[in-house]
């Protein structure tokens, strides 16, 4: 599809924000309402993980969310709840995460939210978590990827691949320690 058939939203350049207490309310607001409407589909646990659920971490102003579920057969019913909500799915070949099902949440043509549904025994469920926690313990790794993050945006404003891309080692690096125990 071509860039000027997409929606604002699919193609909005990545800028990082300073750090906003409202990030935290907002993601304890749409872990319950998100937990309400997927009840029904199994789903028990839904988190608030990515920047926006690190205390005092620049991030782009969009709250990532997680929720596991036990299957992926009822997407369609799942999707057809979701967009009473302004999400919109992203069908897996545009998304190209099989581990995954992905949503976007709109709000005046911006992205304000992004939900993984993941089946249980997931690895990347604990791996999330694993990632949020470590950096909301440690300073120094939260500084150094604040750094990072800012560095990607300015490098690749319109790139959102690449901007992910970017982040992968220093991910890796700090789910490394984590499971090592080791402080970096």
């Amino acid at each position: 599809m071509e860039k000027q058939n997409l929606p604002k939203w699919a193609v909005e350049s990545i800028e990082i924000a300073s750090p906003s207490p409202e990030w935290m309310d907002a993601g304890r607001t749409e872990v319950n309402e998100l937990s309400h409407r997927l009840i029904p589909f199994g789903v028990k646990e839904v988190e608030h993980i990515g920047s926006t659920s690190i205390r005092n971490l620049p991030g782009k102003p969009i709250l990532d969310l997680m929720a596991m579920i036990p299957t992926f057969d009822h997407l369609d019913e799942i999707a057809g709840k979701l967009a009473e909500d302004q999400w919109h799915y992203v069908p897996i070949e545009l998304d190209n995460r099989p581990w995954r099902r992905f949503f976007i949440k709109v709000e005046n043509d911006k992205r304000v939210a992004h939900l993984h549904l993941m089946l249980e025994g997931e690895p990347r469920w604990e791996q999330q978590r694993s990632f949020r926690d470590r950096l909301n313990r440690n300073p120094s790794l939260k500084e150094e990827y604040a750094e990072l993050k800012k560095h990607l945006a300015n490098q690749f404003p319109d790139d959102r691949e690449a901007y992910s891309k970017g982040k992968a080692d220093f991910i890796q690096r700090v789910l490394d320690s984590s499971e090592t125990g080791e402080s970096k």
